[in-house]
């Protein structure tokens, strides 16, 4: 089984409590994801803080207008610092993402490393190379941008 690694590090000029408030909210995911995967959560969280153990379930629509379900497992939370998710069913073979929170003189880094792996061998590879590769650099440009226009300077 190949895995891929996609590592994408941000600077927000804004608090570690803020940023940490914002992204330790799944329900805030949906606003920065790319509009063309039509994600939504499926998981009622009204009021509920981040937690290990805890199952999101989201419908997401990444290639050929076909809805996936997509189960998350938060495995990981220590407040303020990290926070890692897991895939338990969806469309990759192995999905580990690792959100890691940093207080900076000017505010806050952002960092993503996302460890995954797809199904089907060669097939596979091959549908990294054409496809999935591109649609995640996609996805994590996207969210730099939007988060630049939310938080960044005014």
């Amino acid at each position: 089984m190949k895995v891929y690694r996609l590592s994408r590090t941000q600077r927000l000029p804004i608090s570690l409590e803020e940023a940490w408030a914002y992204f330790s909210s799944p329900q805030n995911l949906q606003e920065i994801t790319p509009d063309d995967l039509k994600f939504k959560v499926l998981t009622d969280l009204a009021g509920e803080k981040m937690y290990s153990g805890q199952i999101i379930n989201y419908i997401v629509t990444p290639l050929l207008n076909i809805p996936m379900r997509w189960t998350t497992e938060i495995k990981h939370v220590q407040e303020g610092e990290y926070f890692v998710d897991e895939q338990r069913f969806g469309p990759y073979t192995f999905w580990h993402h690792k959100h890691f929170f940093r207080a900076v003189d000017d505010g806050v880094e952002l960092i993503d490393i996302v460890d995954y792996a797809l199904p089907l061998g060669s097939l596979g590879r091959f549908a990294h190379w054409l496809i999935v590769e591109r649609k995640l650099k996609h996805i994590f440009n996207f969210r730099f941008q939007k988060l630049e226009k939310m938080f960044g300077e005014k």
